[in-house]
């Protein structure tokens, strides 16, 4: 049997897909290498493919018929905050439409068991300092709202197939488990500061007069390699048949870093000053977001092993090892 990992040749999917290869599981990934990259997968078998194509049901469902798919691990998304806001639709097709191509094909191909990326955008802007998972769930944002609709739909499955599902909310990923799986991507803040200081430009902050301590947007910064573990807990979890009363969880630190910390903090990594440039608010993002971990701890027995300064330094590690090293 093996485990299916779409998108899982990404940022996150590739720290799961190497975990998952280590502890001596079978492995096929599914990305269409619109962020991914083929070199991160090791030897797992790849399927180029965009779930949310048309067409793309029928060939999810021959890959789960074929590769003997026992799970799903679901990463396939798209992700940025503003783009989400204009581009609304785009991201409905793409999150939710994908999302409803993969648990089409499990169904018919009886594959019972789906890991969700879920995200702590769910929870907008909420009324309290750190969010347990059931506060009432406002997103304020397209990108958030097709990841609510997500757990939704497998609610949905649940009662319908009798599908098994966990959605993990994360929070703010970053760091590397190695130098060779730095973030590939320039969409978060940490590569993001880091692409700004290689050009000699100045690294942006957007919002400086949000209701945060230092103004900035505060949130739970968690490490890469943390949050594959957390996937391989979830999995175990699922798959071990026992009776689920809870299926979503935050995985996060209970801990807010604000942006300004971050890149000071980046600052004493890199080991010099560089120019700091203060914009407007992005639309969609709420001033603070940091989780209550607590239920992961207690039925998962999952805990952040790694803390800001680890995340900080790997990043840079593996920034340093890539093509665009910082002189």
């Amino acid at each position: 049997m093996s485990i299916l990992v779409a998108g899982g040749a990404g940022y996150i999917g590739a720290h799961v897909v190497h975990d998952l290869l280590d502890r001596g599981e079978e492995v096929v990934v599914v990305d269409d290498l619109s962020y991914g990259d083929a070199s991160r997968i090791r030897d797992a078998k790849l399927v180029e493919l965009d779930v949310a194509a048309d067409g793309a049901q029928r060939e999810l469902f021959n890959t789960m018929v074929d590769e003997d798919v026992s799970a799903v691990i679901h990463f396939a998304a798209r992700k940025q905050v503003g783009e989400s806001v204009e581009k609304p639709m785009w991201y409905y097709q793409q999150n939710v439409g994908g999302l409803a191509n993969m648990m089409s094909a499990m169904r018919d191909a009886n594959v019972g068991n789906m890991i969700f990326s879920s995200s702590a955008a769910v929870y907008g802007i909420p009324p309290v300092s750190v969010v347990e998972e059931d506060i009432v769930k406002t997103p304020i944002n397209p990108y958030g709202e097709t990841k609510l609709i997500g757990e939704w739909m497998m609610a949905d499955c649940e009662r319908a197939f009798g599908l098994r599902w966990i959605g993990l909310r994360y929070f703010n990923v970053a760091g590397a488990g190695s130098n060779d799986l730095g973030d590939p991507a320039i969409l978060n803040l940490v590569p993001m500061v880091l692409d700004k200081v290689e050009k000699g430009e100045p690294a942006m902050i957007f919002g400086t007069d949000y209701d945060t301590p230092d103004g900035t947007c505060v949130r739970d910064y968690i490490h890469v390699s943390d949050l594959a573990n957390a996937h391989i807990a979830a999995l175990d979890y699922l798959t071990s048949g026992k009776e689920m009363e809870y299926h979503t969880f935050n995985v996060g630190t209970g801990k807010g870093t604000s942006v300004r910390e971050i890149v000071d903090g980046l600052k004493q990594v890199i080991g010099r000053d560089f120019a700091v440039e203060e914009l407007d608010r992005r639309a969609g993002d709420p001033p603070q977001l940091i989780g209550d971990a607590s239920r992961i701890t207690e039925v998962l027995d999952w805990h952040a092993q790694y803390g800001v300064d680890e995340i900080l330094q790997s990043a840079y590690s593996a920034w340093q090892q890539g093509p665009r090293p910082i002189a």
